[in-house]
């Protein structure tokens, strides 16, 4: 050597073999340990002249580049020599990794670009980024232009190395390919270089997860599950050492072989555990706006891969984000999902992508995985406007029964115990103004079937959400004897561990009744299935403990006092008021001749500024001067404000105060031929009021009986040449027959249980109430066909039977001593 030549070059060259003995020194190529030392020494106690070694190192590579492109084994021997200085230098000048990073990765780029193809020098080239990853601290990155596009370029050429496919049977050759590159990606996901520049983030993150989900979204949810199974054993990969999570100064760069002597080569699900491993780290490492950063991505990929129509496994891989995201980062997951579905709003019909989109928001609510920081409240509200946007476009889309599904999910988990409350304030918000005020729809003849729709698929969600907290409810109690404490949500304190949550109130969903007068049968039937659902798992059952639907008479003089109840009802709780105004709106619908029209509704008063309620009551009373029996009447009153906290979306009531005034002006007092109800709508009456009193048995008797009075009485008609008039008395005194059986039963009242029996079997069989359709809660069914009433044209089409007398069967209630209130609240008028 030239005794002028620098010393920094002196240490380089003497690293490599001779060349006479350069083919000589494979299969491991490395360079001369003893000379290397003394490099290594050079650049660690001397670190300004490490960018001279990088230069001369750089040099090296892209002469041997050049000359092993064209088949030169000694320089392609050289070549790999080379990349283990560089590897060495990387490891040993660790505090002064950013010195040599230039040169290094420029040292990457030409060797990749050029010859990329030949395995082992990939392989090696990929040990050498692994080790820069795994100290350098990524502060370059995004500032060094230059070295950061060559940062990127490099990672690029490695995630294409682990999607490459080999025109070759050699199967073995191609997974030890793609193995490599994906090497290469996991010592970039376990780097700060990756998350260190967020500027840069995003221009990584999608090139490895392109790489990534190549390998994850196409084989089968089974082979997933089995694989993941597989990298929690901390055992080390064959094919790659497991990366520490030390500080750098202690840290072990990973080292990339080709083969192992002896083994066999990687099979697809090494490759598959290998791509889920690089996942699970890069979802662990990431914050709540890289997990966006990178669900973003993601997307892109399934866009441009075609991926949306693999459902199960974009399902499989929104669980796992979920799952190995980082606890108090996990909201983002299902944020980000939501944000995604609201860009595809505007597409004209249901895509892939939706429906997909829809699944994996549903998947990720259904999980056990725990979610904080979600807010539920922005999720509904995004969820109802994407419902109302899909109707607007086609009433009849398949994305809405999965939207319901996934407005439905989100009652899986309750983290703070006004949150059931506060979605079911919305669900109903929307509600009201929908079937006040409609939708804007362009299309008027379309428009009763897409604002019914709307209505249904609120409902659905709205039942399907209490359906789900009611279900955790059940699992919690049933798993655990201590009661969760949750966290108040404005107050991130401790609340009171029982109840669990609170239930939704009876003033927020008396907003809703107007829907059983519903113009429309099909949003008729449901709300009336779903009113079912709030009154067996939401309304709060006074002095009881159990869940039994039946109570025996021991049980409700035990834990039942009447007198209590007796003072709910003449005080007013909104249970009792929502009763009261429930069995009105019943009433209505037996005998009102008018349902209205959608497009008649309007906007209802305003509310009071204090928010009092205004509360429907059916009173049994004789009005001065009208013997003809008992009338029905509205009693407005204001409720006391109520001493706990109002929910954020509570609504006020007043307003439909006079929209039930109105009704009940338009509702005559005797059933006639004009009365709109039909068979299917009796049905639905039954099956309200039987589970009024199968499931509240107290202020269901206090609130009911003056209804069932008031109906008896509608029912007496005068005119019998009205055969239509008369049908549709016989249906409502069958419904009053059967009602009557179930208090009697409830009570155990077997003077009462006879008087309905008997009433029941002079029908002869000619009973006409239908059978209620099954109802899922939760599931958007196909609209209800109503049942009308056949035509009758001759006396004898309507049979004679004799009804249960109003007056007796009270009478009979009330010699039992359950159920004779001191006060005489329920009492028979002389």
């Amino acid at each position: 050597m030239h005794i002028f030549t620098p010393n920094h070059v002196s240490l380089v060259s003497a690293c490599y073999p001779p060349s006479s003995v350069l083919l000589s020194a494979g299969p491991e190529y490395r360079p001369n340990a003893q000379e290397l030392s003394r490099l290594t020494y050079y650049a660690t106690n001397r670190p300004g002249k490490i960018h001279k070694l990088g230069a001369e190192l750089e040099k090296h590579c892209k002469n041997e580049c050049t000359k092993a492109l064209a088949g030169n084994a000694r320089a392609r021997a050289s070549l790999l020599i080379t990349l283990a200085i560089l590897r060495a230098l990387a490891v040993e000048c660790r505090r002064d990794i950013s010195l040599l990073s230039p040169s290094l990765l420029s040292c990457l780029k030409i060797t990749l670009n050029l010859i990329s193809s030949d395995l082992e020098i990939s392989a090696r080239a990929a040990s050498v980024l692994t080790a820069w990853c795994t100290y350098t601290n990524g502060h370059d990155i995004g500032v060094d232009a230059g070295m950061t596009q060559n940062y990127l370029v490099v990672l690029g050429l490695f995630a294409k190395l682990s999607t490459t496919e080999i025109k070759s049977v050699d199967y073995e050759l191609r997974n030890r390919t793609r193995l490599v590159g994906l090497a290469a990606i996991t010592g970039v996901v376990t780097s700060e270089a990756l998350y260190f520049s967020s500027t840069q983030f995003k221009s990584q993150v999608s090139k490895i997860i392109r790489a990534l989900l190549f390998h994850i979204l196409h084989p089968d949810p089974k082979t997933l599950d089995e694989c993941t199974f597989a990298i929690k054993d901390n055992t080390p990969s064959v094919y790659m050492a497991e990366f520490r999570t030390r500080p750098p100064d202690q840290r072990r760069a990973a080292s990339i072989h080709v083969h192992v002597d002896g083994e066999s080569g990687p099979s697809s699900a090494d490759i598959l555990t290998a791509s889920l491993r690089a996942f699970s780290f890069l979802l662990q490492h990431s914050n709540a706006a890289q997990i966006g950063l990178l669900l973003q991505a993601a997307f892109e990929t399934m866009d441009d891969q075609q991926l949306w129509t693999r459902a199960d496994q974009c399902r499989w891989f929104s669980r796992k984000a979920c799952e190995w995201t980082q606890y108090q980062y996990r909201y983002a997951v299902p944020s980000r999902l939501v944000e995604r579905l609201l860009e595809t709003q505007d597409s004209p019909l249901s895509t892939d992508q939706q429906r997909t989109l829809t699944k994996m928001l549903t998947t990720v609510f259904t999980s056990p995985i725990p979610l904080v920081n979600l807010s539920t409240s922005d999720i509904v509200s995004n969820l109802i406007t994407m419902v109302l946007r899909t109707v607007s476009v086609n009433p009849d889309d398949q994305l809405l029964p999965l939207l319901v599904e996934s407005i439905s999910s989100l009652g899986t988990h309750v983290y703070y115990s006004d949150q059931i409350q506060d979605l079911a304030s919305e669900l109903i918000t929307r509600l009201v103004t929908i079937e006040a005020n409609g939708l804007p729809f362009l299309d008027r003849d379309d428009y009763n079937k897409r604002r019914s729709q709307a209505i249904r698929c609120l409902l659905a969600g709205l039942s399907g959400l209490i359906q789900a907290a009611d279900a955790l409810r059940k699992e919690d109690h049933e798993n655990t004897s201590e009661p969760l404490i949750l966290l108040n949500s404005r107050t991130s304190s401790p609340i009171s561990p029982s109840p669990q949550r609170k239930r939704v109130s009876g003033e927020i969903w008396y907003e809703t009744l107007n829907l059983l007068c519903d113009p429309d049968y099909a949003v008729r039937s449901d709300y009336a299935h779903t009113l079912v659902t709030y009154l067996r798992q939401e309304l709060a059952k006074h002095g009881t403990s159990g869940s039994s639907t039946k109570r025996s008479r021991k049980s409700m003089e035990e834990n039942s006092p009447i007198q209590t109840n007796i003072n709910i009802s003449l005080c007013g709780d909104h249970s009792t008021r929502s009763l009261h105004a429930t069995h009105a709106y019943l009433f209505m619908l037996a005998t009102t001749s008018t349902f209205g029209s959608p497009a008649d509704h309007s906007p209802s008063p305003a509310h009071s500024l204090n928010g009092d309620l205004a509360s429907v009551g059916v009173s049994s009373m004789t009005p001065s001067g009208d013997p003809s029996g008992p009338s029905i009447e509205v009693e407005v009153q204001a409720s006391r404000p109520s001493s706990s906290r109002r929910s954020a979306g509570t609504i006020t009531r007043s307003r439909k105060a006079s929209n039930t005034q109105r009704l009940l002006e338009c509702t005559p007092r005797k059933v006639s031929s004009a009365s709109l109800a039909s068979l299917s709508d009796h049905a639905l009456i039954l099956h309200v009021l039987t589970t009024i009193h199968e499931e509240l048995p107290m202020r269901g008797l206090l609130t009911g009986v003056p209804m069932l009075l008031s109906l008896d009485a509608a029912s007496q008609i005068k005119n019998e040449s009205d055969l239509s008039a008369r049908q549709r008395a016989h249906a409502v005194r069958e419904v009053l027959a059967r009602v009557w059986l179930v208090i009697g039963r409830v009570w155990e009242c077997a003077d009462l249980i006879k008087l309905a029996k008997n009433a029941l079997a002079s029908s002869q069989g000619s009973t006409i109430i239908p059978q209620v359709a099954a109802f899922s809660p939760g599931v958007l069914r196909p609209p209800a066909e109503q049942v009308m009433f056949p035509p009758v044209t001759e006396p004898q089409m309507v049979a004679e039977w004799s009804h249960v007398n109003a007056e007796e069967a009270l009478s009979g209630q009330q010699k039992r001593p359950s159920t004779t209130p001191s006060n005489g609240l329920i009492h028979t008028d002389p």
